[in-house]
């Protein structure tokens, strides 16, 4: 029973990559499934953001889990598991546990300390639950990582300034122009990163803010908040003559702004345009690029944007990094315990079956014992072997806590064993035949 954590993110994988493996609503159950199924998985978990889609679970330890899971991302993506190979990450044991501690609170993302994350990680082990893929280990594993979270959040300035995806294109925007007052933006999509996109943009001073998205009215409640206009999603490359920035942020699989379409659209324009997409899969087909003044960036050419403003974060991650490996070792040592509770329960049902059998002995010895009297003997009897059994049973878990002490589990464990009582067996038989 082992910890794994595996996947693909912005470090390992480009943004071509990613959105080609990004799970959608229509495909997770089938993937948690085929995944869940595996018969060396016991709990799994999946999380898919713009920067990531990873696994982590329990498994038997065996070396071809990472084939097994690549050949099922194969299925589903279309890319050949040779070029997933080269992409993917794969953590185990005390690794896997530190990777899921930092992603969780946000140390691995692109913007260190961005809060978006916390809710994401949430999310991906509601659903997990929802589909019976997680049990005691992963609940266990989960909630430490957002305790762990929480601490660092607490206890360190990780999160002062707080900054994200959303935060990074507006600052993009503001590095373009310089001024903003003047500027109006055009918002595709209105969902949380387009909202966090639009906040962002109001306090640099954007003139105006327009919203689009397939929900209508959706559209209407975001522009609100900002006293911004929203327009219909099938009127958007109407507006792109009166605005200068386009941020594009949509759940949209295959991109909703194309090269032939924006070249109509802006053949009077003499201005610049300026489209961020910060969506995975990409919403903006890349040769737009290609477009005289147009300029196309995606959400990977963020990261120098994020970088400069991370600076001082760098401190405090350092602090938080701290946090994380005194928090991974308090989890081995509680996840190597749980692997000898097996051990602990043979151990008692042991010593149950000989209280049980010396309770029979006694009390057809004893047939004149009442009811109340039996009961008391039987407690007494309990009494004694959860005495007798304490220490060792805190011997046990004191060993298995540490690393590298299977042998003494291994000792106790085939003196309790099954096999122990017939070795005995036998050689009480041969001593009796040798009388």
């Amino acid at each position: 029973m082992e910890i794994f954590s595996t996947g693909f993110n912005y470090k390992t994988a480009p943004v071509e990559i990613r959105e080609k493996l990004a799970i959608t609503e229509g495909n997770y159950p089938a993937i948690l499934e085929k995944l869940n199924s595996l018969d060396n998985v016991y709990e799994i978990c999946v999380i898919s953001t713009c920067n990531r889609v990873e696994f982590y679970g329990v498994f038997d330890g065996s070396e071809n889990l990472r084939y097994e899971i690549l050949k099922i991302l194969s299925q589903f993506s279309g890319m050949p598991v040779n070029v997933l190979d080269k992409y993917v990450f794969f953590y185990t044991g005390r690794e896997a546990i530190k990777h899921i501690f930092r992603v969780s609170s946000s140390l691995d993302s692109m913007v260190i300390g961005e809060p978006q994350i916390v809710c994401q990680f949430k999310e991906s082990f509601t659903r997990a639950k929802e589909y019976k893929a997680v049990r005691h280990i992963l609940t266990r594993l989960f909630d430490k990582a957002l305790n762990v979270s929480k601490k660092i959040r607490t206890s360190t300035g990780i999160s002062r300034r707080a900054v994200s995806i959303s935060y990074a294109a507006a600052l993009l925007a503001k590095k373009i122009f310089g001024e903003l007052k003047d500027k109006s933006v055009l918002l595709i999509g209105a969902g949380e990163m387009a909202e966090l996109a639009a906040r962002h943009l109001s306090s640099l001073g954007v003139k105006h803010i327009f919203v689009s998205n397939r929900t209508f009215e959706r559209a209407v409640e975001l522009a609100d908040k900002f006293g911004g206009s929203a327009i219909r999603f099938d009127k958007i490359l109407e507006f792109l003559p009166e605005v200068d920035i386009v941020i594009v942020s949509t759940g949209a699989t295959q991109p909703i702004l194309k090269k032939e379409d924006i070249k109509k659209a802006i053949k009077n324009r003499r201005e610049p345009l300026f489209i961020i997409d910060i969506s995975v899969p990409r919403n903006v087909e890349d040769s737009v690029n290609e477009l005289e003044g147009v300029y196309l960036y995606n959400i990977d050419d963020l990261k120098s944007i994020v970088n400069s403003n991370l600076e001082e974060r760098k401190i405090e991650a350092q602090r938080a990094e701290l946090i994380i490996e005194d928090e991974v070792e308090k989890f081995i040592k509680w996840l190597n315990t749980q692997k000898v509770n097996p051990l602990i329960t043979q151990i008692r049902d042991y010593a149950d079956k000989l209280r049980e059998k010396q309770l029979e002995i006694l009390f057809k010895q004893m047939p004149y014992l009442n009811e109340k009297e039996r009961e008391n003997i039987d407690l007494a009897m309990r009494s004694l072997i959860n005495k007798l059994l304490h220490r060792p049973t805190m011997y046990i878990k004191d060993k298995a806590a540490k690393e590298n002490n299977d042998l003494y589990v291994k000792i106790i464990e085939e003196m309790f064993s099954s096999k122990w009582d017939l070795r005995n067996k036998k050689k009480e038989e041969e001593n009796v035949r040798k009388e």
